[in-house]
């Protein structure tokens, strides 16, 4: 199993239900085939350029351990869904 870290950013003006929704489900996909660390939620933050329109973001950072296809599932799911604005995944274990 790999070390790995989620950043992701979700859109600012979401419900507290669906940004709680959405956090859910990434623990869901990551639980299907690894384990879920450590979940740090940074809330809203100014972003630093503007995305979609948007100048603010809810922050959410994901520690987790999974085998290396799960990651490039975890990436597809979140690029086709619309809560997402940014996400980025880091092999922690790569130097």
């Amino acid at each position: 199993m790999n070390q790995y870290e989620l950043m992701f950013v979700l859109d600012s003006v979401l419900e507290d239900d669906r940004k709680e929704a959405a956090i859910e489900t990434v623990k869901e996909i990551i639980a299907s085939d690894g384990e879920v660390k450590e979940v740090n939620i940074w809330g809203t933050r100014k972003l630093a350029y503007p995305i979609q329109k948007k100048n603010e973001g809810y922050y959410v950072l994901v520690d987790f351990e999974a085998g290396p296809n799960l990651p490039k599932e975890l990436d597809r799911r979140l690029k086709i869904s619309d809560s997402f604005i940014r996400h980025l995944i880091i092999n922690k274990n790569e130097k």
